[in-house]
């Protein structure tokens, strides 16, 4: 028996899956907007959900990121009209399981569904290690616990990794955590800058070459894959890797061979785990990278979140690295005011965790013999992002005043006083995230469930801000 959710709001095919899913065992439920279907994936632990792209408040394909994200990262499979076949095809972008084009048959919605819950119950195997070494990465989140979830799938694998996600949000970082869970943790992990290596090297670099192959080659000298054979490879930012060499390396992916310049074809073990900031997708339409070797490296793909979607992520690391960062100046263990961490937890963090970490050396650098850290020891351009929340709060506070101060015989019990400071604030919140759930919780300091409770008390919607 499984749980899932049909999003469409043509309650004919609505009932039409119901039946048919209930037929089989199932739990169904309904929603006929985006705004519904949010509010019970955020709610319900589904399996799977079957999402129409026609929505009347909202496209499909803008809920798809946070649907898939809910707390039980449901598979989702599109249902589409004839026309909405590109839009189909970008839903797969984003990670959607599969499509059901309009009109369709039970037998056309029972392939689909089916694959996709046989895909869940083998990932509930018992495939993820008991105690994951975690090196170095810090985070309680949901989405950082979805990707370590995808860390542990990768460990029981030989299987080729694409670590994506925006720059400085660890990537390196997790390909390690994979090498070091993995059956390859006693072979190499060998980390390469492919942005780094000259075109004209790049080859060589990778392939290395035997004594005399070239003018001044005076002694053997193995290539970036030789040195990981038993091991791992870590290509970084792997669309720089110049398209002749794209050739190589996945020829070498297939054949397990590589020829050293001027040697022999030998056979070599190796794992590739790839990284990049960039869309491969893209790239490929561009004629920029290879398709054939995007597939061969996208065996298992993590996408890192930002930093400013991963919630109380932002105070653990801090927590986390000052004494480190203190231990390693010899400064002694500093104390952390509330109100530092309050404007670290302001900020978006586009530089993601290596800018934090990077701020947070410039604040304990700044504090010298300071016992503890308050906002001043941080460059000016972060303390005036807490300003944003501030002038919410100023909002609310002075319309208040004005209130309290024209009452008379009515003035307000201190209880009515609050819950309008509360509703006034969550007012403006709204404006100003314009529907991101995510960023709503962040600035206000609460947790979803609490964000929605709050919303349903005040008959407020992120979705309708007025």
């Amino acid at each position: 028996m499984a749980k899932l959710l049909i999003i469409d709001d043509d309650p004919k095919i609505r009932l039409f899956l119901s039946d048919i899913l209930e037929g089989w065992g199932h739990i169904c439920s309904q929603a006929g907007t985006a705004e519904q279907g949010l509010k019970l994936s955020a709610s319900i632990d589904f399996d799977v959900i079957l999402l129409d792209l026609d929505l009347p408040d909202k496209n499909g394909l803008q809920i798809l990121p946070d649907l898939i994200k809910a707390p039980s990262n449901p598979e989702i499979i599109i249902i589409t009209g004839a026309g909405d076949i590109s839009g189909a095809k970008l839903a797969f972008k984003y990670g959607a399981w599969d499509y059901i084009q309009k009109p369709f048959t039970i037998d056309e919605v029972f392939l689909p569904i089916t694959r996709a819950l046989e895909y869940r119950s083998e990932k509930k195997g018992p495939s993820i290690p008991v105690a994951l070494n975690r090196q170095e990465i810090v985070g309680e989140s949901n989405a950082i616990q979805s990707c370590l979830d995808e860390v542990a799938r990768a460990t029981s694998s030989n299987a080729s990794v694409l670590v994506t996600g925006e720059t400085g949000t660890g990537k390196e970082l997790f390909a390690r955590a994979i090498h070091i869970n993995s059956n390859r943790a006693n072979g190499s992990f060998v980390a390469v800058d492919c942005g780094a290596i000259p075109e004209t090297l790049a080859e060589e670099s990778f392939f290395g070459h035997e004594k005399g192959a070239f003018t001044g080659a005076d002694t053997k000298r193995d290539g970036v894959i030789k040195q990981a054979e038993g091991g791992t490879l870590f290509l970084d930012e792997i669309d720089d890797l110049p398209l002749n060499v794209q050739k190589s390396l996945l020829r070498a992916l297939q054949e397990k061979t590589i020829r050293p310049l001027g040697g022999k074809e030998i056979s070599i073990d190796f794992r590739i785990v790839a990284a990049t900031n960039r869309d491969l997708v893209k790239l490929v339409e561009e004629n920029n990278f290879r398709e054939d070797l995007l597939f061969r490296i996208r065996g298992i793909e993590i996408k890192l979140p930002p930093l400013r979607k991963r919630g109380e992520d932002t105070k653990e690391i801090t927590l986390k690295k000052i004494p480190q960062i203190c231990s390693q100046n010899g400064t002694g263990v500093k104390g952390i005011s509330p109100e530092f961490l309050d404007v670290l937890t302001a900020h978006r963090w586009p530089g993601n965790v290596r800018e934090l970490i990077n701020v947070l050396e410039f604040a304990c650098a700044a504090a010298g013999a300071d016992p503890t850290l308050h906002p001043k020891h941080l460059p000016p351009e972060y303390r005036a992002a807490l300003l944003n929340i501030d002038s919410n709060l100023n909002i609310a506070e002075t319309l208040l005043k004005a209130e309290v101060i024209g009452s008379d015989e009515n003035f307000p019990k201190l209880s009515q006083h609050r819950a309008k400071a509360e509703k006034i604030y969550f007012e403006q919140l709204i404006k100003k995230v314009r529907g991101n759930r995510e960023e709503a919780c962040k600035i206000a300091g609460i947790s979803q469930a609490r964000l929605y409770g709050i919303l349903k008390k005040y008959n407020l919607s992120l979705f309708n801000p007025f």
